[in-house]
């Protein structure tokens, strides 16, 4: 019998199914799209995000939910709401239909909440901790999303909701 690459482990924790199988558009869809990774360059990133951020979470605080991991183009289009694939790095290193890559940034995101620990208490310590090329923060309640990338930015971008509710990027020092 075959083993599906999603089986494999890609870090210390997690096999690669922990970080294609998770949220709940996937949950919903109870895999009824196909989301496995189609380049070298996705399966690197999701390595990379599991060695060198999920694990270190993993091992300091227990346990993580990964609320949002890859997406690749048939789960993105089962997504509903704002999401920018162009720009947030679940999409790995894959390409869209003209040949280029979904988002130029490259890398891999994954959006992560750890059970009793603040989203912002999580943040602080990925930034103090983990290389990362984006942390997004929603609020103290919402996952965090993080990704790894050839630029290693380590940009820290708080997204809290504006007046008219819609949520607002601002660059930040730090949380």
């Amino acid at each position: 019998m075959h083993q599906s690459p999603l089986d494999a482990t890609c870090s210390r924790h997690l096999r690669f199914r922990d970080l294609v199988e998770c949220g709940e558009t996937w949950q919903r869809l109870a895999g009824a799209v196909d989301n496995v990774p189609r380049q070298t360059g996705t399966w690197d990133g999701l390595r990379r995000v599991a060695t060198e951020v999920l694990d270190p979470v993993i091992e300091r605080f227990g346990p993580i939910r990964l609320t949002y991991g890859f997406a690749g183009p048939a789960l993105t289009r089962q997504i509903a709401g704002r999401i920018a694939p162009s720009l947030d790095q679940h999409a790995g290193s894959e390409l869209n239909a003209r040949g280029r890559p979904t988002c130029p940034r490259l890398g891999q995101a994954v959006d992560l909440h750890v059970a009793g620990l603040g989203s912002r208490e999580l943040a602080q310590w990925l930034i103090a901790n983990t290389p990362f090329d984006r942390l997004y923060f929603y609020g103290d309640e919402r996952p965090v999303h993080v990704s790894v990338g050839p630029d290693e930015s380590r940009a820290v971008v708080t997204m809290l909701q504006g007046p008219s509710g819609r949520r607002i990027p601002k660059v930040v020092a730090g949380l």
